[in-house]
């Protein structure tokens, strides 16, 4: 396993020690309400928050997205529902906004799918709020500072639950797409898109390679049913896009 969150801030701990079920905790401003399952398990409510969407959710976790920077990037927050720790993907910009659905969502950690300049602006920010960075070895070097190297097909503990990370080049030569365990959830940064993979005409982009990384990590590994969650615009799905491989090496992007 490549890291655990380090635990609840000092903010949801105090939270934790109330009733075990109905209870509506405030503290710094923000409502927590807190309410317990059949089986006695507790699980945390998060309280809206402006232009961030829940957009996918089961028993034990939940996906938050919001979008940030010049263009338009995609941000997630992973989050176990009964611990409230969260990591989050792609600390990409809007640094003062990003800490602030960060912190409210509890992220103790930040994975990062590679090193573009448009998916690492907020990296300074989330380090000095005491968040660890991760990123593969091969995009280290365009970070300006990280603290954990991202193994492949390792997993990473947020809470309960577990993010796989999966090396998946062509965009960069360390990009990475991260596997939520159990789930049908893929977030795959700039790897896939609905249409197609990623640009490869920056430098270190490589369309065979690219290409590789889609057919033989994704399309061989996760079924139709699977979403795919890219760094910049709407979501898909594999079976949506699988049918289309042949096409794009065809065209040649």
């Amino acid at each position: 396993m490549i890291g655990e969150g380090s635990g609840l801030g000092a903010r949801h701990s105090k939270i934790q020690h109330g009733r075990t079920t109905g209870e509506l905790f405030v503290f710094d401003h923000e409502f927590y309400h807190r309410k317990s399952c059949h089986d006695g398990v507790v699980v945390w409510q998060t309280p809206p928050m402006e232009n961030v969407a829940l957009v996918w959710s089961d028993a034990a976790a939940e996906v938050h997205r919001f979008v940030v920077g010049p263009l338009d990037n995609n941000v997630y927050v992973v989050r176990c529902r009964r611990t409230g720790v969260a990591a989050l993907i792609d600390a990409a910009n809007e640094h003062e906004r990003l800490l602030t659905v960060a912190t409210s969502l509890g992220v103790t950690s930040v994975l990062e799918t590679h090193g573009h300049w448009d998916h690492i602006g907020a990296v300074p920010a989330v380090r000095d709020a005491g968040m660890d960075v991760w990123v593969r070895a091969e995009d280290a070097d365009l970070l300006p500072s990280y603290d954990h190297l991202l193994e492949d097909d390792a997993e990473h503990r947020v809470g309960d639950l577990r993010l796989r990370s999966l090396h998946t080049p062509g965009h960069t030569p360390g990009s990475a797409c991260f596997s939520l365990v159990d789930t049908p959830l893929l977030f795959t940064g700039d790897t896939l898109f609905p249409g197609g993979p990623g640009a490869t005409t920056f430098d270190g982009g490589d369309f065979s390679r690219i290409i590789t990384s889609i057919d033989e990590v994704i399309f061989h590994r996760f079924d139709d049913e699977t979403l795919l969650w890219p760094g910049h615009g709407a979501a898909t799905t594999v079976g949506r896009e699988r049918p289309h491989l042949d096409e794009w090496v065809t065209r040649g992007w």
